[in-house]
């Protein structure tokens, strides 16, 4: 096969992993991009084997791409983040919405006819909204969903705040709580009156800020070979990035916690980054009795993840959910 061939093939082929939903499979159409946010022009480059494509180490060329995929997908009108706060890659946050909402149309048979988990009745949890709302941005485009932002950073939801009050399809769709005590998922911003069809999260994968290093500098040297003159953009603050005991201890708590809300939400779920730390959260989820569990593959390019999803309603609560809310 040639080398153009073997390209193509591999483009093919990451495509194929992602889901068929989302508006991402396709290489970023750069002119399109340029002509909704011509700001983008300035941050353009053309790589050693003549792609067109943005210098992905400079945090500011990742910022005005995501903002031109944003306002040129999802009809945003503003958006911006603080410097250093976590700039999230869009396909990986749309492959996830996508994916949830699937799984919301498998679970209720009527949907097999054509209907998609559509419209504010959805309501969803974003656990930790973060500065840049993006979940709820691209929720609330594709399907009309309507969210509850969950944060414990107080600069990070007043960034959410600002996007949200300017864009008015976020105006009255999405609202913010803080959760003060760092050591809680559901405690303190879910109350036992509230109904939630799905919860989605993100979780901080380290366990201390010395991991983040460590993986910055690891990355630097592996993907430019000289570690003193790279500039990789890892956006992301330390509340972002980690958490005591890292992504295992976050998802337990989360696992632990949801039984005490197991009447306020369908779905719970969350992505998870390795097998290892899947295992340990399926073990957790086996002793709190989780009615159903559905573990999800996803993958973007060469990285891979998973989405771990669970309930603690059972078949005739579900069928009482779907018809009283969907």
């Amino acid at each position: 096969m040639s080398e153009q061939g073997k390209q193509r093939e591999s483009k093919e082929q990451k495509k194929s992993k992602m889901h068929p939903k989302n508006r991402h499979r396709d290489s970023y159409d750069f002119n399109a991009l340029i002509k909704t946010f011509p700001e983008l022009a300035e941050h353009v480059i053309e790589n050693e084997h003549g792609t067109i494509t943005i210098n992905f180490f400079v945090p500011e060329s990742v910022k005005a791409l995501n903002k031109a995929l944003l306002m040129h997908y999802y009809d945003i009108e503003y958006w911006d983040i603080p410097e250093g706060y976590l700039c999230p890659p869009i396909p990986g946050r749309a492959d996830y919405i996508h994916y949830m909402a699937q799984m919301l149309n498998d679970t209720n048979p009527s949907f097999s006819y054509g209907k998609v988990a559509r419209g504010k009745n959805i309501k969803v949890l974003d656990i930790g909204i973060g500065a840049n709302c993006v979940y709820p941005i691209i929720g609330q485009k594709e399907y009309g969903w309507s969210f509850i932002g969950t944060e414990i950073d107080g600069v990070a939801i007043q960034s959410a705040r600002n996007i949200i009050r300017n864009n008015a399809a976020l105006k009255h769709n999405v609202d913010l709580r803080i959760q003060t005590n760092p050591s809680h998922i559901f405690k303190g911003v879910l109350k036992q009156e509230d109904r939630i069809d799905l919860s989605i999260c993100n979780p901080p994968f380290f366990s201390s800020f010395a991991e983040v290093q460590k993986m910055n500098k690891r990355k630097n040297s592996n993907l430019l070979k000289e570690t003193s003159k790279a500039n990789l953009n890892f956006g992301g603050t330390n509340t972002e990035l980690w958490c005591e005991g890292g992504e295992d201890a976050f998802v337990a708590t989360m696992i632990l916690e949801s039984k005490e809300f197991m009447h306020c939400c369908y779905w719970f779920s969350t992505l998870i980054s390795k097998e290892s730390h899947l295992i340990k959260a399926m073990k957790i989820l086996r002793k709190v009795k989780a009615s159903e569990v559905e573990v999800i593959p996803m993958a973007i390019g060469n990285k891979s993840s998973r989405i771990l999803a669970w309930t603690f309603l059972k078949p005739d609560q579900q069928k009482h959910w779907i018809k009283k809310r969907w």
